[in-house]
């Protein structure tokens, strides 16, 4: 059974399209990385009033996105895409997880 994560990020003003374009060519080693970590089914949605990302993605089981935070790809895409959103020190972008409160399967 897989469990799915649900996070918000907060992109800076004048950054949206950056944003897009960088995820619409997304470096394949990365998207191998996040896959073999046990990522799938990962979207990332817009609200461009607040410029909030509400980003939801299913983790199968035996994952280890535990480690991604030292994974030399992913810290070079934290830094390329430090630039365009609220990041904490080190660039790991600021989320902010949700709590599920309903699920109609």
């Amino acid at each position: 059974m897989s469990e799915t994560r649900a996070f918000v990020m907060r992109l800076k003003p004048g950054n949206v399209d950056e944003y897009k374009r960088r995820h619409d060519d997304i470096w394949p080693e990365l998207a191998d990385v996040l896959r073999a970590s046990g990522i799938h089914d990962y979207s990332i949605f817009l609200d461009e009033a607040s410029l909030q990302l509400f980003a939801v993605l299913k983790l199968r089981d035996g994952h280890t996105v535990a480690a991604l935070p030292e994974h030399p790809v992913m810290r070079r895409w934290w830094d390329a895409m430090a630039p365009l959103m609220e990041v904490e020190p080190g660039n790991r972008p600021k989320e902010w997880p949700l709590r599920q409160v309903f699920h109609l399967p």
